[in-house]
């Protein structure tokens, strides 16, 4: 049965499901949704004109599922007409049918035959899964089969081959997970203990005549989480089997480096105080479901899951000098085998009647994140390098302060104060020149009105000794946000980065436009300049270039 085939019957299940002959019988049950997402891009003196083909671009998406009694099934189709939004991966174009899937599930055992979402773990390991934001949708196409004998024990069994555009990738996916609760299966009463294994292999046959050359490469996982009171840690190692170097979408067929990971969080959660601590230490961890893809800037085929372990800002100017995870081994343009470093959280709440908590309390959130290179001793013209030091801190990469202060002034007067200092080391991080050093200022305040109504005001500033014309020094911002209603608001916001060295290049980077929600409904217009640079979310980015335009985003659920 061919995919169109296959589309054409889960369309019509729900219809013979509506008939309303025999109220008694169940025919299941359809639910899904439907989200558009579309840009009209024009010329602007300050941003450039538009160059490319199609101005207006539109990025579209229907799921439906259905279900019935312990079967499911879901079929997405994607259309990119006439062209996907700026800089998403090429592969998606045209109209097709994104994924699908049927499967089977009940307390025991789940079998899902067709696309599929899955992560081992942290995801260190492996973990498949979808952001259209950012235009991933890595679903593995295969089998995958979930079997829980009892509360405490749950093992997993996957194969197939990953989404690439409308297609799948050449490598082949193996995995297997058990999940096993150790409290539960010796009965400890106040003590959480877990533990995981897991094993992910990818095989991917290439026409390379080294005799050492093995198309397997097998990766294999460990992990043990512990509670007991207010106390949580987890602990998780992860050893990737040796491959053949790939530098710059080239493979190197003499050169041959294994892999591993170090992940580490501890934590302590009690009324009014929150404290969480992450170590990671990364060498050679990036995984790909075809080696050749190992340059790629769309976060295509990756098999595993390594976001950047920083504080994710609200703000305009608090995005522009993002962290992105270092876990490739390269040697052009310069070394990088990894990355080690780490984050702590502390979150304190003043209470409530104190000097400094006043009448309704104050929130406070502090965040320290450091990231540097792997320490070892390496010749970057042979491509080699001896083993690194476990503990070694190498050159800095990234680091960060951060201080977010949230007051409730009376029931219709709240603010927020965050500053941030930062550290950047774009030659690593962007394999670009400069060390930055930058810190930013935002002043939040918040109106509430009756009916529902409020008012947002934001003001910011970012001080920086970045020289590059496309950053500039100093930047300035502000937005302004009212809310008629829940379902209606408008908005306008504005960085201004006023300290560009090149007075031409000094631009207000503006968008003003609203928003409505009606039930599962919600529609958002738009018109203005996006500033060149990263658009992340949860720790992983997608660049985007600089542009003028309207955009028009629409979803809605059933």
């Amino acid at each position: 049965m061919n995919r169109y085939k296959l589309i054409v019957l889960l369309l019509c299940i729900p219809f013979f499901a509506s008939s309303q002959d025999d109220e008694k019988k169940d025919y299941g049950k359809l639910s899904g949704g439907i989200e558009s997402n579309s840009q009209y891009y024009v010329d602007d003196a300050k941003t450039g004109d538009f160059e490319q083909e199609d101005p207006f671009r539109s990025n579209n998406y229907l799921r439906l599922n259905y279900t019935y009694k312990n079967w499911f099934a879901h079929v997405q189709l994607e259309s990119y007409e006439p062209n996907a939004i700026l800089n998403f991966y090429p592969k998606y174009n045209g109209t097709d049918i994104g994924t699908f899937a049927v499967g089977y599930k009940n307390s025991k055992i789940e079998v899902t035959l067709g696309h599929f979402y899955e992560q081992f773990g942290s995801g260190l390991i492996l973990r498949s899964w979808e952001d259209r934001q950012l235009g991933i949708n890595n679903a593995i196409r295969g089998a995958n089969v979930k079997y829980r004998p009892t509360h405490s024990l749950e093992f997993s069994a996957l194969y197939g081959r990953q989404r690439d555009g409308f297609e799948v990738s050449d490598g082949s996916i193996f995995g297997f997970n058990a999940e096993i609760g150790l409290a539960t299966l010796f009965k400890f009463e106040s003590t959480g203990l877990n533990l995981g294994l897991s094993y992910v292999g990818r095989d991917e046959d290439l026409d390379i005549d080294n005799p050492n050359f093995e198309s397997l490469t097998n990766s294999f996982s460990a992990r043990l989480d512990f509670s007991e009171g207010n106390i949580y840690s987890s602990i998780e190692y992860v050893k990737k089997g040796e491959d053949v170097y790939a530098e710059l979408g080239n493979i190197i067929d003499d050169k041959y480096f294994d892999g591993s990971a170090i992940l580490f969080n501890i934590g302590y959660a009690a009324s009014g105080l929150g404290i969480d601590a992450t170590f990671r230490r990364m060498e050679n961890m990036a995984f790909f479901s075809e080696r050749d893809e190992s340059a790629n800037v769309f976060n295509q085929n990756f098999i595993n899951f390594i976001p950047a372990l920083t504080k994710q800002h609200d703000y305009g100017l608090t995005n522009i000098f993002v962290y992105q995870s270092q876990p490739r081994l390269t040697f052009n343009p310069l070394f990088k085998s990894g990355e080690i470093g780490g984050q702590v959280d502390i979150f304190y709440n003043i209470k409530k009647g104190t000097t400094l908590g006043g009448k309704y309390g104050t929130k406070l959130a502090f965040n320290f994140s450091t990231w540097s290179g792997l320490k070892g001793d390496f010749n970057i013209n042979d491509r080699s390098y001896e083993d690194t030091d476990l503990f070694g801190f190498g050159d800095k990469y990234f680091e960060e302060f951060s201080l977010d202060i949230k007051k409730k002034w009376s029931p219709k007067w709240s603010s927020i104060f965050s500053i941030v200092n930062t550290y950047y080391n774009a030659r690593y991080v962007e394999d670009r020149i400069g060390e930055v050093n930058a810190t930013a200022v935002v002043g939040e305040v918040t109106r509430k009105f009756d009916g529902g109504k409020s008012l947002r005001a934001e003001l910011s500033h970012l001080f920086s000794d970045d020289e590059t014309t496309e950053r500039a020094k100093n930047w300035a911002g502000g937005t302004l946000e009212y809310n008629f209603s829940s379902r209606l608001s408008v908005f306008a916001t504005d960085i201004w980065n006023y300290g560009n060295p090149d007075e031409d290049q000094q631009v207000h980077y503006y968008t003003f436009g609203g928003s409505f929600t009606k039930g599962a409904t919600r529609v958002m217009a738009s018109y203005g300049r996006q500033r060149g640079g990263l658009v992340c979310v949860g720790g992983i980015c997608r660049f985007v270039p600089e542009n003028t335009g309207f955009t028009l985003n629409l979803s809605t659920s059933f």
